[in-house]
């Protein structure tokens, strides 16, 4: 999976980034190198959510789609 990233330089020196196609995923480093590493673990612990298997009701269905 390829992701977009915008990579700003930090006030205080260093980088920051942002991950636009993943609300709220963001890191900080002082080095370049090192923020490619951060980001790398922060997209996949943006990703990394448990989730729970859906219960339905007799009335109710389950279903997938794709967007």
């Amino acid at each position: 999976m390829k992701f977009k990233v915008i990579v700003h330089d930090a006030e205080d020196g260093g980088y920051w980034a942002e991950v636009p196609a993943i609300p709220g995923c963001a890191t900080q480093s002082d080095t370049y190198d090192e923020l490619l590493h951060n980001l790398v673990e922060a997209i996949e612990g943006c990703l990394s959510v448990d989730v729970e298997e859906p219960s339905t009701s007799q009335q109710g269905r389950i279903i997938e789609i794709a967007v």
